[in-house]
């Protein structure tokens, strides 16, 4: 709630949008649910849905009355139906970061390659193709189809794999 907060000015419309969350959180959460059918969507949603009141704090008069009520709703529905609609645009598939792949050789026989031959298949390639062969991870969302986004947590999270599995080689 603290981050909502912060895009608010004064005390008193902080206090208003504190009981608008307090009051509405939850049906927001249900009606979002129903239409979306998944609980981090559902969230996601919510999560706009305050962002948006939030926005709008001035607009607001009373807290807690029905045509208040009648607004966060409108909102988060409104909010959980793009969702939707992104989603049916963007079909996506489950991502399986442990699936080890394919038996992989490298060059060299030192420690550092035999962990990073441990790492999962998606985790290997990102490690190899930015470190090894020295590609941005700009240019990597173009070789694995993937988002800047997801690129960039792929990296962090291979780093982190890695950086595990050399202390408990006891390289680090």
């Amino acid at each position: 709630m603290l981050i909502y907060l912060q895009m608010i000015d004064t005390p008193a419309e902080r206090s208003k949008f504190e009981q608008i969350y307090l009051e509405y959180k939850g049906l927001m959460f249900h009606v979002a649910y129903d239409i979306l059918h998944n609980e981090q969507d559902a969230e996601d949603a919510v999560h706009q849905a305050f962002v948006k009141v939030a926005e709008n704090i001035k607009r607001i008069g009373e807290p807690v009355c029905p045509k208040t009520h009648s607004y966060v709703v409108t909102i988060v529905e409104n909010k959980a139906i793009d969702q939707y609609r992104k989603r049916q645009k963007h079909q996506t598939v489950e991502l399986i970061d442990d699936i080890q792949g394919t038996e992989a050789h490298y060059e060299g026989n030192n420690d550092l390659t035999k962990c990073i031959l441990k790492l999962p298949a998606r985790y290997r390639e990102m490690i190899l193709l930015r470190y090894h062969h020295g590609y941005s991870v700009r240019e990597i969302t173009n070789i694995m189809d993937i988002s800047l986004a997801a690129a960039i947590k792929l990296d962090q999270r291979a780093k982190n794999k890695l950086k595990k599995l050399c202390e408990e080689a006891g390289i680090l």
